[in-house]
């Protein structure tokens, strides 16, 4: 099975010039955790989480309507091919210790992929189940 068979094809999507104050309103609307920041052409930049957003934002007395996402974007992020298979694609979040992996075709972004979708497909539960237990290997239970 390919990851274009699994993934969320459609993906809300802020840009790096836009105010963090945008991406809380994408956040809520759509009821994420996490938004792909791409350019004009459709290029992924980045990914901001809200997470980013109370850390390096909030969290250093910024003004999150004046501070761009290109600000506290986390850049370099590890992605898919629509055309790997799942369980490469697996294998990458459970190795990169991440929940969502965005898609792309060409440099394009055209999904994302996360363990939600793999928990979704019967035919995935392997795959799932390895990604999840490396991504919550550093969970310390108290």
């Amino acid at each position: 099975m390919e990851v274009r068979d699994v993934m969320t094809g459609h993906v809300i999507t802020v840009g790096q010039g836009e105010s963090v104050n945008a991406a809380v309103a994408l956040l809520k609307r759509y009821n994420l955790g996490a938004l792909p920041v791409c350019d004009a052409a459709g290029r992924l930049r980045g990914m901001v989480t809200d997470r980013d957003i109370v850390l390096r934002c909030l969290g250093q007395g910024a003004d999150p309507a004046a501070t761009k996402i290109s600000e506290i974007m986390s850049r370099g992020i590890v992605t898919a091919d629509s055309g790997d298979s799942v369980a490469s694609a697996a294998e990458t979040m459970a190795r990169d210790r991440v929940r969502r992996l965005p898609v792309t075709e060409n440099g394009a972004l055209v999904g994302m992929l996360s363990v939600c979708d793999l928990a979704r497909h019967e035919r995935c539960a392997a795959e799932c189940g390895q990604a999840l237990r490396a991504i919550s290997a550093n969970v310390i239970r108290y």
